[in-house]
């Protein structure tokens, strides 16, 4: 299992985690807002099909260990509220959201637990994404899926900044985004 994203078919990024369990633990880090904030974004959600909810991201607050904002995402460093809508709930196995609900053709993320032994496999699908947005969205997922599997580890994560620069850079070169 590679840690980096692969394209499964145009617009349509998939990434594979294996995380310390148990899945109810994993499910809690997807719904919970508190638990949600550590590694991706705040807000409350009703993990039920039609939930309406708000994300507030804080990537400055994702570690102790913080930086910088880079020059081109100053905007977001106060924070950034963005809206969404729950499509799929089957806890604790299965979460599908609208991704920037306000949008005129909104993308849809999908995440898929699944025990193996005392570990839960994550699987991420992020659908209908621009092209223009891949390298970006790739660099983004990975980013915060590292933060998750070091939160559930129990391990302290790096700035997720330094983190994003590097990771969103190798995206680059593996899709050939100029």
């Amino acid at each position: 299992m590679s840690d980096y994203g692969t394209i499964i078919a145009p617009g349509t990024i998939r990434f594979e985690r294996l995380l310390p369990g148990p899945i109810e633990r994993v499910w809690s880090f997807l719904v919970d807002s508190d638990k949600r904030g550590q590694w991706l974004a705040s807000g409350a959600m009703e993990p039920r099909a039609d939930a309406r909810f708000e994300l507030t991201f804080h990537h400055a607050s994702l570690s102790p260990n913080v930086v910088p904002t880079p020059e081109r995402f100053k905007s977001f460093e106060n924070g950034a509220t963005s809206r969404h809508r729950v499509t799929r709930a089957e806890p604790p196995r299965l979460l599908s959201f609208t991704w920037s609900a306000d949008a005129e053709a909104p993308s849809e993320v999908t995440f898929e637990l699944e025990p193996v032994g005392d570990k839960v496999r994550l699987i991420l699908t992020h659908r209908r994404l621009p092209s223009g947005e891949m390298v970006n969205t790739a660099g983004g997922w990975h980013t915060h899926l590292a933060i998750l599997t070091d939160k559930l580890s129990g391990r302290t994560p790096p700035s997720f900044w330094t983190l994003f620069e590097g990771i969103e850079a190798e995206y680059g070169r593996r899709l050939g985004a100029p």
